[in-house]
């Protein structure tokens, strides 16, 4: 299959050309992300009508699909006057339609999910199959319900009121529960059992190149607003793609020439006590720091924002968060309960629209480093709100409540009898 980019793992050096599924190259001694070289060296934006699909030049797509929105960017007043900064943009995703945001899972998972379905080949016939605490699986089942992609949806039975839509699911969709008390690493483990079945395959994660260019387009949203690269780039991280992703769009606008010659700092962040990111950054090694299943179940059950306890992120690997956090002298931040909500109505407050718990976590560390005085007044800041409007796509009608196709014990390890069970589901033989 010809494409408009190639594929570089970054552990050999080798270029690959795309087979749409294609997670590493097994040319590397060590685990390493492939990322993807555009033939494009400058970034084309197309219309808005054209969703998340403007920014096509730099995705690694092979096929267009329908009902995508692009992120939307901003440059505050509320938000910046509390805070007495003069160049604050809020690059927003979620559902707002005064500003034109409409992506109706309230979180810029979407950009990532029709990145990732738009990279498989129309005659795609196989499962895929993506484990999530609750943002990315909304994101998925509504693209690849819309879409008629087949897909599998797993997440942890706690994380499961997260799920809803804002339509009827097509039966090509189904969601699978992880019981008893699993977390999103149980998740994964038990969709790494799904994909050693014969026709189902791993979406893959951080790994998937699409997933990380499709959060790229946050980046290339505020960098086309504002016209430059900014000095700082905020958000709270769980696994930390996204602050990847921000970090190869800017290596990729360094090459376009047209936004100045800045890496911007990544100022991430994650809600404690569920620290893992925050702990290893601290230590300044690449070795992630060791927690056990049953305290990372612990921690995860007690922060407000779920969907950042991620215990097995793509920290060590290369090309991954340590390497992005080294090469930009990025910060990391520890936020709590009780300072991720002030944040929250501090942004609703101030902008006038409802944050997710996350986005909520990125806003108070934001607030920290104001009042650490490590910002300039009038340094360009970026901050990323990857998920908000839920007040909104509730009065709007479009919250519906789903019920799961599946509960598993997050102990099964069988394939035969996945796959008797996952057979039922789909009709396979």
């Amino acid at each position: 299959m010809k494409t408009k980019y190639k594929l570089l793992c970054l552990g050999s050096g080798v270029e690959l050309e795309d087979t749409a599924l294609q997670l590493e190259s097994g040319k590397s001694d060590k685990p390493a992300f492939l990322r993807a070289i555009y033939e494009k060296k400058q970034l084309e934006s197309g219309p808005e009508t054209d969703g998340l699909f403007k920014f096509a030049s730099w995705l690694p797509v092979n096929r267009a699909i329908r009902g995508s929105s692009a992120p939307v960017t901003y440059k505050s007043e509320g938000l910046a006057g509390k805070l007495g900064l003069d160049n604050l943009y809020i690059t927003f995703s979620g559902y707002w339609p005064e500003r034109n945001a409409g992506m109706v899972t309230g979180t810029f998972k979407e950009c990532e999910a029709y990145s990732v379905c738009a990279r498989l080949p129309e005659d795609f016939d196989k499962v895929l199959v993506v484990a999530s605490a609750g943002n990315t699986a909304r994101a998925f089942i509504k693209v690849c319900s819309r879409n008629k992609i087949p897909l599998i949806a797993v997440v942890p039975r706690r994380c499961i009121d997260t799920i809803w839509v804002d339509h009827e699911i097509d039966a090509c969709v189904k969601i699978v529960v992880s019981g008893g008390d699993s977390d999103y690493f149980d998740a994964i483990s038990l969709s790494g059992v799904m994909c050693s079945i014969n026709g189902f395959v791993p979406e893959g994660g951080a790994k998937n190149v699409a997933r990380r260019d499709g959060m790229g387009t946050t980046v290339l949203s505020a960098v086309t607003q504002i016209g430059e690269v900014p000095d700082y780039y905020f958000q709270a991280v769980g696994s930390g793609t996204g602050a990847i992703a921000a970090w190869e769009a800017n290596l990729r606008l360094l090459e376009d020439g047209r936004f100045g010659g800045k890496k911007m700092r990544l100022m991430l962040s994650q809600n404690a006590p569920f620290t893992v990111l925050v702990d290893s950054w601290r230590r300044r090694k690449r070795e992630l720091v060791h927690i056990t299943p049953e305290e990372a179940r612990k921690l995860s059950g007690e922060v407000y924002a779920v969907v950042l306890s991620n215990r097995v992120p793509p920290y060590s690997i290369i090309g991954g968060l340590y390497d992005a956090l080294t090469d930009t002298d990025g910060k990391m931040y520890p936020v709590t309960n009780d300072e991720a909500v002030k944040a929250g109505m501090l942004f609703q407050e101030t902008e006038g629209i409802d944050v997710s718990p996350a986005a909520a976590v990125a806003v108070s560390s934001l607030r920290q480093a104001v009042l650490k005085g490590e910002i300039g007044k009038s340094e360009v800041v970026m901050l990323n709100i990857t998920g908000g409007g839920y007040a909104r796509i509730e009065e709007a009608g479009k919250k519906r409540r789903v019920e799961p196709h599946l509960i598993l014990d997050p102990d099964s390890r069988d394939p035969d009898s996945l796959k008797a069970a996952l057979s039922k589901l789909f009709s396979r033989p």
